[in-house]
C-alpha cells in the first residue's frame, strides 16, 4: 500500500469512530419537528461553529497540522492538497446540510452530528497532543473555542429532541 495512503487511513481513525456515533445520534436523536425559533438558535451555533471551525482548520494549515500529526504517530506526512480538500469538504458539506436542517429534513442532522462530536474531539485532542508533545501544538489555540460551540450544539440540539427547555 502506498505510503500517503496508509498514513490517511490510520492518521483518520479516530474520524471512523465520531462517524459511526454520527449516525447512531442521528436515528436515534433526531427530533421530528423543530419549533421555528429553537431550529434557528440551532442554525445559529452551527453557522458559527462553522465559522470558528475555518479559522481553526487555518490554524492548522499555517501550523502544519498535517505534517506534525502523522509524524507523531510515526507516519508519512499528509499532503496540504489532500488535507485542504478534506478540511473544505467537510466546511462545504455542513454549510450544505444547513439548508435540509432549516427544512427539517432527517439526514440533514447526521452532519451536525458529526459536527457537534469533531467539536468534542478537538477540544480533548489538541491539549493532549499539545501535552504529548510538551509544547504548543497545532490548532491547539482554536480548539477551545471549538469545544465550547460543540458542547452548546449537543445542549441545544439534546434538548430539542428531549422537547426540554434550553
Amino acid at each position: 500500500m502506498n505510503e500517503s495512503l496508509k498514513s490517511i487511513l490510520i492518521g483518520l481513525s479516530g474520524i471512523y469512530l465520531i462517524l459511526i456515533l454520527a449516525v447512531i445520534l442521528s436515528v436515534k436523536m433526531t427530533p421530528d419537528q423543530i419549533d421555528p425559533q429553537r431550529r434557528t438558535r440551532l442554525i445559529q451555533l452551527f453557522l458559527g461553529g462553522i465559522f470558528l471551525q475555518s479559522i481553526h482548520f487555518m490554524e492548522e494549515v499555517l501550523t502544519g497540522f498535517y505534517i506534525k500529526f502523522p509524524r507523531l504517530l510515526g507516519l508519512y506526512p499528509w499532503s496540504l492538497t489532500f488535507f485542504v480538500a478534506f478540511n473544505l469538504f467537510w466546511i462545504a458539506f455542513w454549510l450544505v446540510s444547513v439548508f435540509g436542517i432549516y427544512q427539517n429534513i432527517k439526514a440533514a442532522f447526521f452532519p451536525l452530528w458529526f459536527f457537534i462530536l469533531a467539536c468534542l474531539l478537538n477540544l480533548l485532542v489538541h491539549p493532549l497532543l499539545a501535552l504529548a508533545t510538551l509544547g504548543y501544538f497545532p490548532g491547539l489555540y482554536t480548539a477551545p473555542f471549538i469545544g465550547v460551540i460543540g458542547v452548546m450544539l449537543f445542549k441545544v440540539l439534546h434538548n430539542i429532541t428531549l422537547n426540554t427547555k434550553d
